[in-house]
């Protein structure tokens, strides 16, 4: 579109920026130059330079940015055949959706009627008494994520968004929140990845912006993991008399990292769709601390029989076998309790993520299988 715009002849350019809906115009005016953005803003029509300037006062990411001003709304003293008529006289200036709105004289929202509803009620009856008055709606400063979510629960195809005294001040169709739905799982998918993520497309951004938006998460991901170096220096004497601890290293923090990924995955998702809401969270990681036991079961005994036939040494086996037992478990219940956790304090859960999440049970893990070698190979 920036490409377009600047190759545009100034005529070209105001001509179609005039006819794009204003929440599809101010959109683009947040991508584009300062400059080019001033230059076409003074060329618009007054009409549509004071409804862009409207929603470019609002927040970035709120409900009052991504509305549009152009929707129907009628009289609530008005009958089915007055609004028929009204509708059809303004249809081309407005963006007609599924709804119709019903006002008063001080633009205050009082219900909303379909259009199929209108189209089949009696023609003497008014629209106070043919509208819902259980109305779904946005204030202008709700983040864009919960308008997202209160359209797909509500399965509607516009919200209304209304200002502290309940005043219509425009809606949010379902064209644009099926953008936000599909910027918001982007923006989780990068940092349930460690990378930060700027609304950008990340496939657009050269050598040095992905560089940038990698290096952070992972110089602190090292920061932590060296907490495992020092961990294992201090077993050394351990590792002098049973070499073959060592080998299992990978393995244990391998199943440990994966299943306390699978943890976080489903909560993180969980909570970002709200499928979490009405749950328990004592009851959901008593769960997952009860789901990684028995995996932990499950693996720990299959490991204990594989290095017991392989290497011959029953107390190596043991240690393993009962290492696994507990890393799983641990990381099944931290996978969980992290995320829950950040989301308590009202912090993304996404960032509590898998590189995070196996850089915990990685040290968790070693500590636990050292001591245990400690106990039952140095010390049997």
């Amino acid at each position: 579109q920036q490409i377009l715009i600047e190759q545009f002849q100034d005529e070209e350019a105001i001509e179609i920026i005039d006819n794009i809906s204003p929440d599809d115009r101010a959109q683009l005016f947040d991508e584009l130059p300062p400059k080019i953005v001033r230059k076409l803003i003074a060329q618009l029509s007054i009409s549509e330079r004071e409804a862009t300037a409207l929603l470019l006062g609002y927040r970035e990411k709120t409900a009052g940015r991504i509305m549009t001003p152009e929707y129907i709304a009628l009289k609530q003293h008005l009958t089915a055949l007055s609004a028929q008529e009204s509708i059809k006289a303004i249809a081309d200036k407005s963006k007609i959706s599924y709804y119709l709105y019903v006002i008063d004289n001080e633009k205050k929202l009082l219900g909303i009627i379909s259009l199929k509803d209108l189209i089949i009620a009696p023609l003497e009856q008014t629209l106070e008494a043919i509208m819902n008055r259980d109305i779904v709606y946005a204030y202008t400063d709700t983040d864009q994520e919960e308008v997202a979510k209160l359209m797909q629960r509500y399965d509607l195809i516009a919200l209304p968004v209304v200002d502290k005294e309940q005043n219509l001040l425009g809606i949010v169709t379902i064209d644009d929140v099926l953008d936000i739905l599909e910027a918001e799982t982007t923006e989780d998918i990068h940092k349930m990845g460690a990378i930060q993520s700027e609304g950008d497309n990340y496939f657009d951004n050269s050598f040095f912006q992905v560089v940038k938006k990698r290096i952070p998460w992972l110089l602190i991901l090292i920061i932590t993991n060296i907490a495992t170096v020092f961990i294992m220096s201090n077993f050394e004497e351990v590792l002098e008399q049973e070499v073959a601890l060592a080998f299992f290293i990978p393995l244990l923090v391998g199943i440990g990292g994966n299943v306390g990924a699978q943890s976080a995955t489903v909560i993180i998702r969980g909570l970002s769709t709200d499928e979490l809401k009405n749950k328990k969270t004592p009851i959901l990681l008593l769960r997952e601390a009860i789901s990684g036991g028995l995996l932990g079961l499950i693996l720990g005994t299959l490991t204990f029989a594989g290095v017991l036939v392989f290497m011959g040494v029953f107390a190596l086996s043991i240690t393993v076998g009962i290492s696994l037992i507990l890393i799983v478990i641990i990381a099944a219940f931290s996978g969980a309790a992290l995320p829950l956790l950040f989301n308590s304090m009202n912090l993304d859960p996404a960032l509590m993520s898998a590189p995070f999440i196996t850089t915990v049970v990685d040290i968790l893990g070693i500590l636990i299988y050292f001591q245990l070698a400690q106990v039952l190979i140095l010390n049997p």
